[in-house]
Parts: C-alpha cells; structure tokens; sequence
C-alpha cells in the first residue's frame, strides 16, 4: 500500500517539468477528491441523481 507521500510524489512526478505551484495543489486537490469520491461509493455513501437534484434546487 502506497503512503500519502508516495501518492502526492506521483501525482507531481506526472505534471509537466513547468507547473505552477498553483497547478500542483490544484492537481493533488483534484485527485484527493477522486480518491474520496471512490471510497464514498465503496462504503455506498451516495445519493441518486434525484436526490442531489433536489439539493441543488435548494441553492
């Protein structure tokens, strides 16, 4: 299993030699979002389509 570390060395690692400091927490806030998005599917902390529509409309 890769540490926190290990994954952000990645992430970076995969950026272009140029990026911004700016586009490198932009890229780790990203990915740290995806990988919580997965685990909230997996343990099934989800919502159907109707229900986030209504929250929407509650905006």
């Amino acid at each position: 299993m890769e540490t926190l570390k290990e994954r952000a060395k990645f992430v970076i690692d995969e950026l272009p030699d140029d990026v911004s400091i700016q586009e490198i927490l932009q890229e780790l806030a990203f990915q740290l979002m995806i990988d919580q998005g997965i685990i909230d599917s997996d343990e099934n902390r989800v919502i159907t389509d109707t229900q986030m529509e209504s929250e929407i409309a509650q905006w």
